[in-house]
C-alpha cells in the first residue's frame, strides 16, 4: 500500500470521521492494513457496514466490537438512521471509540454507478465515472450525535449531547480515496487466496477540521458532494498518470510506502482460513439440523 496526501498519524489520537469511496469488499482490508501503524486507531474505531456482513465469519467479531450493521434500501432508511443514532449514543463513547469509518456511497461502485449517473443527470449534477454521489443520512447523524456543541456552526442547544467524558467530540473529517491500478478493485477472496498477481494499492487522505463542515442539511449535502467530485478528479488523475496530484501549495506529490511484517500477514491469513472453515462447518451443521 502506498499512502498519499495528508499524514493522518498527526490526528490519530483525536476523534475523526473517515469518509471512503467504495469499490469492493477488499476496501475494508486495505483500510485495516493502512491503519495498523496509526497508533491505537484500529482498537478504538467503529465501522459502519452493510448488514449482510453480519452473517460472515467476522460478523460476530464486529458485533462484539460494537460496529453497526446498516440495512440498505429506501424502505429501511429512516428506521436505520434512528437505530444508528441510538447505537452511537450507547456505544461510541462508552467503549472509548475515536474513529468512525463509513462508505457514504451506500454500496459498491459497480452497483450504484448507473443509478447515480441518472440521478445526476436529472438534477443537473456532475457526471461521475469513478465514484458515485454520496448519501447524506449516516454522515448527518454522525455529525449531529458526535460533534461537540458549537463546533460546526451548530448552537449548543442541539439534541446531540456529548456524554460525560473528557472527549472533545469529533474534531476531524478524513476524506479517504482508495485507488487500484487500472481501476481493478480487490475483493476479500483475492486477499485471502492470492490468485491475482501482486499489486500496489494507493490511498489518498485529506483532513478537514470538523468546524469547517456545515451542519445544515442543504449545505452539508453540497459539501459532501464536493468531496466526491474531488475524489473523481483525484482518481481521473491517478488513472491517467499512475500517481495522485500534489496537495494545494505543494509542487510535488509525496507518497509514503507502508509495509507490514510477513509474520503478521501469515498470522492474519491463517486466522482467516481457520475462522472461515469453522464458520462453514457451523453453517453446515445447522443447515442439516434444520432441513
Amino acid at each position: 500500500v502506498v499512502e498519499w496526501g495528508d499524514d493522518v498519524k498527526a490526528v490519530s489520537e483525536d476523534e475523526a470521521m473517515v469518509l471512503v469511496n467504495h469499490q469492493a469488499t477488499g476496501d475494508v482490508c486495505t483500510l485495516m492494513m493502512c491503519l495498523q501503524d496509526k497508533g491505537t486507531v484500529v482498537r478504538q474505531m467503529m465501522w459502519l457496514m452493510d448488514h449482510i456482513f453480519k452473517y460472515t465469519n467476522f460478523g460476530i467479531v464486529s458485533l462484539i466490537h460494537g460496529d453497526f450493521f446498516i440495512r440498505q434500501g429506501r424502505a429501511h432508511r429512516d428506521q436505520q438512521l434512528v437505530l444508528l443514532k441510538e447505537h452511537l449514543e450507547k456505544y461510541y463513547r462508552s467503549r472509548n471509540r475515536k474513529w468512525i469509518v463509513l462508505f457514504p456511497e451506500g454500496g459498491f461502485l459497480r452497483k450504484r454507478r448507473e443509478t447515480s449517473q441518472a440521478f445526476a443527470k436529472k438534477n443537473n449534477l456532475p457526471f461521475l465515472k469513478h465514484v458515485t454521489l454520496p448519501r447524506l443520512g449516516a454522515t448527518q447523524v454522525i455529525l449531529e450525535t458526535l460533534v461537540a456543541p458549537q463546533e460546526n456552526g451548530t448552537p449548543a442547544g442541539r439534541d446531540a449531547v456529548i456524554k460525560e467524558s473528557k472527549s472533545k467530540g469529533l474534531q476531524w473529517v478524513i476524506d479517504t480515496t482508495i485507488a487500484y491500478p487500472k481501476g481493478e478493485p480487490i475483493d476479500i477472496q483475492t486477499w485471502i487466496l492470492g490468485y491475482r498477481q501482486p499489486t500496489v494499492t494507493h490511498v489518498h487522505y485529506r483532513i478537514f477540521p470538523v468546524k469547517d463542515v456545515p451542519a445544515e442539511p442543504e449545505a452539508l449535502t453540497h459539501w459532501l458532494y464536493q468531496r466526491f467530485i474531488e475524489k473523481e478528479d483525484l482518481l481521473t488523475h491517478f488513472y491517467e498518470t499512475g500517481a495522485f496530484p500534489p496537495l494545494q501549495g505543494q509542487t510535488k506529490a509525496i507518497s509514503r510506502e507502508m509495509t507490514l511484517s510477513n509474520l503478521w500477514l501469515v498470522g492474519i491469513q491463517s486466522f482467516a482460513f481457520l475462522s472461515g472453515g469453522m464458520w462453514y462447518c457451523i453453517f453446515q451443521y445447522f443447515y442439516h439440523c434444520l432441513f
